[in-house]
Parts: C-alpha cells; sequence; structure tokens
C-alpha cells in the first residue's frame, strides 16, 4: 500500500475530487458534511457568496439537549432532522450532497435520511 497515503489523505483525496464537481448556489446550496470517531457535523453552505446558511452537529445544544443517543449512527439521524428543520426555516428545501469524501453509510447515511424524512431532497 505504499504510495496512496494514510487513511486520512486518502479520504480528503477524495473529498477533493468530490468538490470539483459538487459546488451550492443561492438556488440548491451544498451540504458539507464531516464525520469525527465522535461526532459528526454538518452545515448548508452557498459556494457564491462564500456564507453558510444552517449548520448543526451533535455538539448542538438542541440535540444534547435530547440526552444520550442509543449509538452514534441515531445520532447522526437527529442532526439530519435538526438541520432539515433549519434549512425549512431558511426557505430551503433542495440541496447538493457533499459527503466529505466519506462513504455514504452508516452515520452520513443514517444523516441524509433524517433530512429527507424532514422534506429536504438531495
Amino acid at each position: 500500500m505504499a504510495g496512496y497515503g494514510g487513511k486520512q489523505e486518502r479520504r480528503q483525496r477524495r473529498h477533493r475530487r468530490i468538490r470539483k464537481r459538487v459546488v451550492g448556489s443561492a438556488a440548491c446550496p451544498r451540504l458539507s458534511v464531516f464525520r469525527s470517531a465522535q461526532h459528526i457535523y454538518a452545515q448548508i453552505v452557498d459556494d457564491e457568496q462564500g456564507k453558510t446558511l444552517a449548520a448543526a452537529s451533535t455538539l448542538s445544544k438542541e440535540i444534547r439537549e435530547q440526552g444520550k443517543m442509543e449509538s452514534k449512527t441515531a445520532a447522526a439521524r437527529a442532526v439530519g432532522e435538526l438541520l432539515a428543520g433549519k434549512a425549512l426555516a431558511a426557505h430551503i428545501s433542495r440541496v447538493v450532497f457533499d459527503r466529505g469524501g466519506f462513504k455514504f453509510h452508516g452515520r452520513v447515511k443514517a444523516l441524509a435520511v433524517g433530512l429527507g424524512e424532514k422534506g429536504i431532497k438531495i
């Protein structure tokens, strides 16, 4: 496996490849996801203006008030639902999904499912 770099480097390479194609606009902003070992962060970004329109994470006050989740996947789904509520309040109903170089399964997929259930089109 020499020459391919570490796990982080491979993820960052995938992320750069994704970002070449995925660009958010005012009409259809980009949903950017970052997953750490313990937490998940998501923000809706308008790349044309360079502004974050809505954001949520497992560190958000609303999520922490719900108490300890049964799993990190359940917490990711709750983050998706919270972000969907914030997006709808900001009149955002459609986003392009930037998975940040992570595979679309597990917590990343759970976040997307939480968004979709609340009416955000991905």
